[in-house]
């Protein structure tokens, strides 16, 4: 698949491909794989740019606090909420 997006949205969507089915990541745990410990909220942003979900899995990433964070994607928390619960059973 060719993604389309900046330099760091891609990294950041790479990244995210790479969390296993059923397991989660936080943003916090995703800036700093992609070597930028300090972005955090820059991969959120690009969480909620990624246009290839559920194909890269943005909700399997959440908040370092446990939250769920947003999911820009059809259907929304809902939706990332009932991605989450089938992958964790």
């Amino acid at each position: 698949m060719k993604l389309n997006g900046t330099k760091f949205q891609i990294k950041v969507w790479k990244e995210i491909a790479k969390i296993p089915y059923g397991e989660t990541r936080t943003y916090k745990q995703l800036a700093e794989a992609i070597g930028y410990p300090k972005s955090y909220r820059a991969v959120a942003n690009a969480c909620g740019a990624n246009p290839y979900a559920p194909h890269i899995p943005c909700h399997r990433v959440i908040r370092s606090d446990g939250t769920l964070g947003g999911y820009s994607a059809k259907g929304g928390i809902d939706k990332k909420r009932k991605l989450l619960k089938q992958e964790m059973s």
